[in-house]
């Protein structure tokens, strides 16, 4: 069972006012609609005659709907009082609702940081499956030695590129040298088919 708080002087006091008004609004609502229903009552012969009595009547029942509506807008402002009392003194509630807040806050910054955390294991492990693939296939050599990943695209991107294939200075050395040792060769195998057919 909740312990019940102790409020300061000032608001036990406002808090009483509060209450009383409340009392005497209701109170004379209901008192004045009673008065209401009694003046509608028609009494016999008295020694008012019967126009100045309904002349009356008809005056009081007018102040006492005018009392009615009067104690109403009083109940009006009386709520608007208490919720104005609530929201400045009422600082448990408000630091209670700040708490709940802070909580669910705080539910949702865990959650996004578990999926954060699974995102970064499966982008790590696909990475690593990459790399994987990468150093094991054909791709990743290059005379025996391991490139990285950009380096050997770029120099395999080098091999079909139109400067490398239409340049001649920009060939490499060994190619020149490896073109040559096939000249010579055909020359030779040329010559010595020219003279096997002249003994012929």
């Amino acid at each position: 069972m909740a312990t019940q708080r102790v409020l300061p002087q000032s608001k036990e006091t406002l808090l009483q006012n509060y209450n009383k008004r409340l009392k005497d609004d209701i109170r004379s609502i209901l008192d004045n609609f009673t008065e209401i229903i009694k003046t509608a009552k028609v009494e016999e012969e008295t020694q008012v005659s019967r126009a100045t009595q309904a002349e009356q009547d008809h005056y009081e029942m007018h102040v006492r709907a005018a009392n009615i509506v009067r104690a109403g807008e009083s109940l009006m402002k009386l709520v608007s009082d208490l919720k104005q009392f609530l929201i400045l003194n009422d600082f448990p509630s408000v630091n209670e609702a700040i708490s709940l807040r802070n909580q669910q806050l705080r539910t949702l910054q865990e959650e996004c940081d578990k999926k954060l955390i699974s995102l970064r294991d499966e982008i790590a492990i696909d990475l690593y499956e990459l790399e994987e693939e990468y150093y094991s296939s054909s791709c990743g050599q290059w005379d025996g030695v391991e490139l990285p990943l950009c380096e050997a695209f770029h120099r395999q991107d080098s091999w079909g590129s139109p400067e490398m294939t239409s340049d001649p200075s920009r060939a490499n050395p060994e190619d020149s040298d490896n073109l040559g040792l096939q000249e010579s060769m055909q020359r030779h195998l040329n010559s010595h088919g020219s003279s096997t057919s002249e003994q012929s």
